[in-house]
């Protein structure tokens, strides 16, 4: 069998598996629930945070032969077709290269006909607003009187763009970025399933690296477990991934605030010349600036994104 990466082998199959989205996931399985979920929904926040995922596991709850349920079987043909990508009754489109009116019109004589062999018709369009104004105009009146036998769900990066008068037809569910604590315990528990140690230090580098993403950080984790052996830790994260070390950042942190400039100057040269991403080391030091700030002002823990290492590092 083919290697499945981590973002697809790992991919949540229940809501309960979702990663930091409880709020959106409480409210989809209480609609769910009460039979009262739109025939539109609109999923938008930062890449890999689950908005495809949350689609999919619609998708399943709505046409489960246990359902319309908040706890899919995931056993059932349905649940089986839509794991396994082979549902006729779910449409999967991808908004960039189906972005115009002729697309929209072939999708709306698709969805005139009644369900396969499902309960409903589900349209799932991820990039949503890469779709041309005339395509949006050409949706209006479906989503306004979309058919019994229809779901639309729509996904997005960048909310912004979405004509007001789609979203004014959607239940719209904004995703966060999740949080450092979620993100670890996450990852901790999938280097254990995978029978891999990660140090604390290492498994702090890549939910910083992740920033907020579950995506990102799985194919960081995926990226690292590769290179390493049955432990890990922070130097290994720092050479697979090409980081920068945290005590040249703190080192040249502390020449500039001493004054050395000539020590700033030659740690600065040494770290280039090892290939040090420009734009990384800048993000870190303006981090670790602020992380100091912070420190100097005190009482603001709840703003601190430094791991409590490098926390104390810095006092």
């Amino acid at each position: 069998m083919s290697y499945l990466v981590f973002a697809r082998k790992y991919r949540p199959q229940t809501f309960e598996q979702v990663v930091g989205q409880t709020p959106v996931v409480k409210t989809l399985q209480n609609s769910l629930k009460r039979d009262r979920v739109a025939h539109a929904l609109l999923f938008s926040g930062v890449r890999g945070v689950g908005k495809t995922t949350l689609a999919r596991l619609m998708a399943k709850s709505l046409n489960c032969q246990e359902g319309p349920t908040e706890v899919p079987c995931n056993e059932c043909p349905s649940c089986v077709e839509i794991s396994g990508g082979s549902a006729l009754d779910l449409l999967e489109i991808d908004g960039a290269s189906n972005r115009g009116i002729q697309e929209v019109r072939e999708l709306k004589d698709k969805i005139k006909f009644m369900p396969t062999s499902s309960r409903y018709k589900i349209i799932i369009i991820d990039e949503v607003h890469m779709l041309t104004n005339e395509a949006f105009n050409a949706l209006l009146k479906t989503l306004e009187e979309p058919p019994a036998h229809v779901y639309f769900i729509f996904a997005t990066t960048e909310l912004h763009k979405i004509p007001v008068t789609i979203l004014s037809r959607c239940q719209r569910f904004e995703l966060r970025r999740v949080g450092s604590e979620e993100l670890s315990g996450h990852f901790h528990k999938l280097a254990e399933m995978e029978g891999v140690e990660l140090s604390k230090p290492a498994l702090s580098l890549i939910v910083r690296e992740a920033d907020g993403s579950v995506r990102d950080g799985l194919s960081l984790l995926d990226q690292v477990l590769s290179y390493g052996e049955s432990t890990i830790d922070d130097n290994d994260v720092v050479e697979v991934l090409g980081l920068v070390k945290r005590e040249v950042v703190l080192s040249i942190a502390e020449a500039l605030l001493t004054g050395d400039r000539s020590k700033a100057l030659s740690m600065l040269a040494d770290a280039f010349g090892f290939g040090m991403d420009v734009k990384r080391f800048i993000a870190d030091l303006l981090e670790c600036f602020r992380t100091l700030l912070l420190i100097k002002i005190g009482n603001c823990k709840q703003l601190l994104q430094q791991s409590d290492e490098d926390t104390a590092q810095l006092r």
